[in-house]
């Protein structure tokens, strides 16, 4: 049997991408998200290819914990986890920002990917061979934010610690841990920059995007390494958008 990835926010955009881009290079493939119907039209786009949808919500344990266990019982161990699920919350100034909105961020994007890491920490110290590789989701927001996007900025920057902290405590187990930061790939998320999104100097302006496989092969990319060698931090973003500089 071939390698095995389970990948989170699996249905739609970076994730089904990445899902695809696995599956295409040999990876049997989890997927993982909240829409049983999403991760349906994933697996249809991955055939013939092998893959396995499992509806998860991330923020909740025992429904993380039964994504690992499936995984384990349908392929017998993971080589990779690629920690993608995410959500945002709408622009809005901190003094409205409301504390539910807040924590459904934190929720998601943060302890989700915790939570994951920590079952796949599990699976990973204790399987032979030993070991695997982690890959979360970062976001062109790990460095820089957008205007009023307090919440998802801060679980974005939380992941490069997390990212730091995986990787030293994975080195007992042969466990790597890498982050790719992403900015503009093109999916339904992305879509409204076409129109214009808000500018740090409060204008509006058209950004440009790149095409999602572009990630979906740094993903690859990252995930084919011997276990020898690690990408730390890699950013893959549209070579025209507004990041290096001053705007």
């Amino acid at each position: 049997m071939g390698k095995v990835a389970i990948v989170t926010g699996a249905g739609s955009g970076i994730g089904r991408a990445v899902s695809c881009a696995l599956a295409a290079a040999g990876w049997s493939v989890v997927l993982a998200g909240r829409r049983a119907e999403a991760l349906d039209a994933t697996a249809k786009a991955a055939a013939p290819h092998s893959t396995l949808a499992v509806p998860t919500d991330v923020s909740d344990p025992e429904s993380v914990d039964a994504l690992f266990a499936a995984a384990q019982a349908r392929f017998g161990r993971l080589d990779l986890l690629f920690n993608n699920a995410g959500t945002g919350a709408p622009p809005t100034p901190i003094e409205d920002h409301s504390l539910e909105a807040w924590r459904r961020v934190v929720d998601v994007n943060l302890t989700g990917a915790f939570l994951c890491t920590r079952a796949a920490f599990r699976l990973m110290k204790d399987q032979d061979p030993r070991g695997g590789r982690i890959i979360n989701n970062g976001s062109i927001s790990a460095h820089a934010p957008r205007p009023r996007s307090i919440a998802y900025t801060a679980t974005k920057h939380a992941i490069t610690g997390l990212t730091r902290s995986t990787s030293l405590d994975g080195r007992a187990y042969d466990i790597a841990c890498g982050q790719i930061d992403i900015g503009n790939a093109a999916t339904e998320m992305t879509a409204r920059m076409a129109k214009g999104v808000p500018q740090a100097d409060g204008s509006l302006k058209a950004e440009p995007v790149m095409d999602v496989q572009a990630v979906a092969d740094a993903v690859v990319y990252m995930a084919g390494l011997p276990p020898s060698a690690n990408v730390q931090f890699m950013t893959v973003m549209a070579t025209q958008m507004p990041f290096v500089g001053r705007g």
